[in-house]
């Protein structure tokens, strides 16, 4: 923000703009009202209907989302910020760089590590590589910590509180694995353990008829997986298999589309189930969770 208004005061004149995009328009308000409470009210005329502040030389800031790129063509710039850019659209990234063309504007493109597969990290590794005109950077919690900006034991806290490998990324920079592998391969290599002698405490249920495998996964009171069932039948017999295997244990079951029916058949009949629905939210959500146990050494 310092750097972006320095370049407005230094090179600024009136019809001359200097953008900030975030990945949406909501969180360019952040720094818009930032920007705000940190300079004096005289120096500056606001306009909060398009989020723009209009400087005593006659620079404007333009505060913008990212959301719809083609409606970030068409103006010159003067210099500009990405801010969250692994977040960003990489169709946002070709319309501001557009409009750097005729000015020859710098632009600074910041924001946490979201994996490798996506254009910010392609463009970071370029920069890294020492590519003309371009600079590399990379802040930790560390340097924050160092600083007095952070307190250590708030990064140990969060440290304990997230995915090992969300924890990497947000607070060291370093990408995940891969991004259809959240857990970490250290971490689920670590958690490989025999299938455990000990009673089932609890089941978890994913079914399927043909295309794809029901499976049918028992975890013991420590979080040791002591069952573990995969095979293919006609819904008749995936009911009667699964009603056999879990008996009266409580289980979870897959209750999406053709699992709602299976859910009904089996709580009919006695078996202590519950209908588990899949949604995006609530596939993150376990996830999530998932990631946290297998880093935690909760299951094996």
């Amino acid at each position: 923000m310092a750097w972006l208004l320095e370049q407005a005061l230094t090179l600024g004149a009136p019809g001359r703009h200097w953008w900030w995009i975030a990945p949406i328009y909501a969180q360019a308000k952040i720094p818009f009202r930032r920007m705000k409470r940190g300079l004096p009210p005289a120096v500056y005329t606001a306009n909060e209907r398009d989020q723009s502040l209009t400087l005593l030389n006659g620079a404007m800031l333009w505060f913008k989302g990212g959301d719809d790129p083609d409606a970030l063509y068409g103006e010159d710039v003067w210099g500009a910020v990405i801010d969250e850019a692994s977040r960003c659209k990489e169709e946002s990234w070709h319309a501001v760089r557009s409009t750097l063309t005729a000015t020859r504007g710098p632009i600074r493109l910041i924001g946490n590590v979201k994996g490798r597969r996506n254009w910010f990290y392609t463009l970071c590794r370029r920069a890294e590589a020492g590519e003309p005109d371009m600079k590399y950077s990379k802040i930790t919690a560390d340097h924050a910590v160092a600083a007095g900006v952070l307190a250590g034991e708030e990064i140990a806290d969060a440290e304990r509180a997230l995915p090992a490998a969300v924890f990497r990324e947000l607070y060291y920079a370093e990408p995940s694995d891969d991004q259809g592998n959240p857990f970490g391969f250290d971490a689920i290599r670590a958690a490989i353990a025999p299938v455990s002698p000990g009673p089932p405490a609890v089941f978890g249920i994913d079914l399927a008829k043909s295309v794809d495998w029901t499976v049918v996964v028992g975890l013991d009171a420590q979080g040791h997986c002591c069952v573990f069932e995969r095979f293919q039948a006609p819904w008749e017999e995936t009911t009667r298999r699964v009603r056999t295997t879990i008996g009266t244990t409580p289980a979870l079951i897959d209750s999406t589309g053709v699992g709602d029916p299976i859910v009904e058949r089996l709580q009919v009949a006695g078996a202590n189930v519950e209908g588990y629905h899949f949604t995006q939210p609530s596939k993150q959500r376990l996830m999530e969770g998932l990631a946290v146990a297998i880093q935690q050494h909760e299951v094996t």
